[in-house]
């Protein structure tokens, strides 16, 4: 599908319009032209007259032709009031032309959470914040209400942070095997080679921590939360995982510390010998996460447990005496199903844990689920707002909270993904790393810190090199990329 931008420069957030009805779709991009004697084509236009401009969408596609338009006053023709103008024209035609309505409107932001709470800050009643949303940005009452129930849960934690506080990410990015669905940077352990790479990295992961121990420490930032993820972070062994949290624990663990979270991950890597490192390293939560209970998803996923393993590994870490522990289900899997999602989530009700997050599945190009001709026909039949309406409704209703929200690119049908936990057992990482209100300084292969002062809308990234041997081959490089730390806060 090729989209024309004529007389504008709206074409990123046209393109993201277009890609909530046509996912994994590849868009070619053309400007400024009149060839339009063609299917398959999504044309935008701006166009000033005397006092007002008009926006124009238009939409050629099976044989018929979809078209809608906007005027605004030229007083009124500022470029994000435009763009929007020529967002909600576009929503109208392919709403129109494929017979979905996406609940989340014209909104294609990662945190819809943080405007909501701007608003909040800015003094408008709950009944002028929601007009916003429905007005301008065509978002359901549904999703208001999600967003409004996350914000609230979110304020107070946020006020608690302190303002020289900050978080600590820390990398492991290795696997047992890679699921289908994954984008994320990390090496399956099935071969030798990336076996190998596993105890230099650690050891340089340690390295890398002392460092960063001692920055915190000389600028004077105050550690309030840690998060060991990948990745799979049992993919290490029992002597690997003793070895990094040590460092851990004698660097920088301390009693400013909130939350220690380790994700223990997947059934596959979970033993009672690795939980019991983990309860020994003074972690507060643990994640031991099925995405499903149907058997015959996992295999289609390539996970290489059952159900029922997950369903041991949980019942171990809680004789452990694990009392905070989150669990990851993901909605729109290849091979769900409306009625065995369901199953999911009631079964996780049932277990009872802390926390529940359900992510919306994202397709990204890295991922073996997304073909050249776009998106994998399996994908095309799975009710995902379905599942993730049933997951809102049943949490709701046995007591979880939402407290987290985000969203991602190439997500099914614009949906989200949204932390759910009992009261008092709100996940702090997860709120600080998705509003961006305090620093978090990130260990490791894929590691981005980001730098943020509270009053201060700028957030400086540094990155580390994404994979395993590159962060091995260049790690002076990363240290070096670290003394930005010191300059963002003037203690270079």
């Amino acid at each position: 599908m090729t989209i024309i931008c004529n007389r504008h420069k709206f074409q990123y957030e046209v393109e993201c319009i277009c890609k909530v009805f046509f996912p994994c779709t590849l868009f070619g991009h053309e400007y400024d032209t009149n060839d339009f004697d063609r299917d398959d084509l999504v044309i935008t236009r701006l166009k000033k007259g005397g006092s007002h401009t008009f926006l124009l969408a238009v939409l050629k596609w099976n044989g018929k032709v979809y078209h809608a338009h906007r005027v605004v006053e030229n007083n009124r023709a500022e470029k994000q009031h435009c763009e929007e103008q020529l967002c909600t024209a576009l929503y109208e035609i392919l709403t129109r032309a494929t017979g979905v309505k996406v609940k989340w409107g014209i909104m294609t932001g990662v945190r819809p959470v943080k405007f909501m709470i701007y608003l909040m800050k800015q003094g408008m009643d709950a009944q002028s914040i929601r007009r916003e949303f429905q007005e301008r940005y065509l978002v359901s009452d549904q999703k208001i209400s999600l967003m409004e129930k996350t914000a609230r849960n979110q304020i107070e934690i946020l006020r608690s942070s302190r303002e020289n506080s900050y978080s600590l990410y820390i990398s492991i990015p290795f696997c047992p095997s890679r699921c289908s669905y994954c984008s994320f940077v990390s090496s399956s352990i099935a071969g030798q080679k990336a076996r190998k790479l596993i105890q230099p990295y650690v050891d340089r992961l340690c390295e890398e921590l002392r460092y960063m121990a001692k920055m915190a420490d000389t600028i004077g930032l105050r550690l309030e939360s840690i998060y060991i993820g990948g990745g799979t972070p049992t993919t290490l062994s029992a002597e690997q995982l003793k070895q990094l949290t040590d460092v851990v624990r004698e660097k920088l663990l301390c009693g400013t510390v909130r939350e220690y979270t380790i994700e223990a991950g997947r059934a596959d890597t979970i033993t009672r010998e690795k939980l019991a490192v983990i309860a020994g390293a003074g972690a507060t939560r643990i994640s031991i996460n099925p995405q499903t209970f149907n058997d015959e998803v996992l295999a289609i996923i390539g996970r290489k447990h059952t159900a029922q393993q997950v369903l041991d590994c949980y019942q171990m870490a809680r004789e452990m005496g694990f009392e905070d522990i989150n669990m990851d289900f993901i909605a729109g899997l290849p091979g769900d199903t409306p009625e065995s999602f369901q199953h999911t989530i009631q079964l996780a009700t049932e277990l009872a844990p802390t926390n529940i997050t359900v992510h919306t599945l994202s397709l990204k190009r890295s991922s073996s689920l997304y073909t050249v001709d776009g998106l994998d026909e399996r994908m095309k039949q799975v009710k995902t707002g379905e599942m993730v309406d049933y997951a809102y409704e049943t949490l709701s209703q046995h007591g979880y909270e939402p407290y987290y929200l985000y969203r991602q690119k190439n997500t099914l049908h614009n949906l989200e993904n949204v932390g759910y936990c009992k009261k008092g057992y709100e996940g702090l990482y997860n709120i600080f790393i998705m509003e961006e209100r305090h620093t978090i300084l990130a260990a490791g292969a894929g590691g981005v810190t980001k730098l943020i002062r509270p009053g201060h809308d700028k957030v400086q990234r540094i990155f580390n090199y994404k994979y395993p041997f590159e962060y091995l081959d260049g790690f002076s490089e990363i240290l070096k990329r670290k003394e930005a730390v010191f300059t963002f806060y003037g203690k270079n």
